[in-house]
């Protein structure tokens, strides 16, 4: 008898579940990915080299090239390069633009910091002044630059007018890229796994905030700053105001290299052979992510995303209408 009412109890619970409607399972990244030559550059700039690092003015994009030793300057109203400046090593970690000049970090020997005017192209100084990683960078405050300057966590504070330091802020060891934002310094610490806080007024440490592992790269937008976490590949929301981590995004692009950087309401990321993702800030989610030969530096700017191609010399402008989902082709069915 005791069997007999759990077969009936069994049944009944299979039928149950059988009748209750299950929620179809969230898409994978692989369930948005499409072809990058579905992706229709309105330009493609050959610049030879290794193009790398972008920074962004009023009328120009400025790509840095590792092995050219150089930096390039594209008019964005002509589409063509109107400039190239030969630096004495090659530039390894980053580009600021702030104070009427692009900054430059060098990886030479010793390791420096250039700086270039930006009406003139020429290069005014030249501090000694070196990054700490190949893979940091380098930001501009309302009076300072910013640079991590050894393995130690040291953050350094320059001052423009003088071009020396101003100060010096001990951080996460490890960490190595600096980003400006409404009144702070952020730091991601790849060796640590968090994400510091600076206040860019006096310098002192507002938070330390762990994230995904190994951050590099970062961005802001839409309230929050955005880590790209290099040990798994996701991407790592944080609060600016709360200073919380309110969301980690799947986007299956570990490994070293790549970048990160916001417009159009999206998150956009970028590593070799997945030159393009992107990730809508509403709802948290990869919406498309576009795989193929390139990648590895990415900017938004007026319309437009201007992504590297790092191995093939090239720099792409990619208007942002054209990765519209209305106007993206169907994701694959691998």
């Amino acid at each position: 008898m005791l069997l007999k009412k759990l077969l009936i109890l069994v049944a009944v619970s299979g039928l149950a579940l059988a009748q209750t409607p299950q929620r179809p399972p969230r898409p994978g990244v692989k369930e948005v990915q499409v072809p990058f030559a579905s992706l229709h550059p309105s330009a493609t700039f050959d610049l030879g080299g290794h193009p790398d690092w972008i920074a962004i003015t009023r009328g120009a994009v400025w790509v840095a090239n590792d092995q050219l030793k150089a930096v390039h300057r594209i008019d964005r109203s002509r589409n063509r390069e109107v400039a190239k400046i030969s630096l004495a090593a090659e530039p390894c970690s980053g580009l600021a633009v702030g104070f009427g000049s692009l900054w430059v970090p060098l990886c030479g020997e010793p390791a420096s910091l250039a700086r270039i005017d930006l009406r003139t192209n020429k290069i005014t100084a030249l501090l000694p002044i070196g990054p700490a990683d190949s893979e940091g960078s380098i930001a501009a405050s309302r009076d300072s630059i910013w640079m991590v300057t050894d393995k130690e966590g040291t953050l350094t504070r320059i001052d423009p007018a003088t071009n020396s330091v101003r100060q010096k802020i001990s951080i996460a060891p490890g960490s190595y890229n600096p980003l400006f934002r409404h009144g702070a310094i952020w730091v991601s610490g790849t060796d640590s796994g968090v994400l510091t806080a600076v206040n860019a007024r006096n310098g002192s440490v507002l938070a330390s905030i762990p994230v995904g592992p190994k951050p590099r790269f970062l961005t802001s937008g839409a309230g929050s700053i955005w880590t790209l976490n290099q040990g798994d590949g996701t991407v790592t929301r944080v609060n600016e105001k709360t200073r919380k981590v309110t969301a980690t995004v799947t986007v299956g692009i570990p490994g070293s290299g790549g970048e990160i950087c916001f417009g159009q309401g999206s998150v956009w990321t970028t590593v070799f052979d997945v030159p393009l993702t992107r990730i809508d800030a509403k709802t948290n989610r990869v919406i498309r992510q576009w795989v193929g030969t390139g990648g590895d530096a990415v900017r938004f700017t007026h319309g437009s995303i201007w992504l590297t191609d790092y191995k093939g010399g090239k720099l792409w402008r990619i208007p942002a209408q054209g990765v519209d989902l209305a106007q993206s082709e169907r994701p694959s069915k691998r």
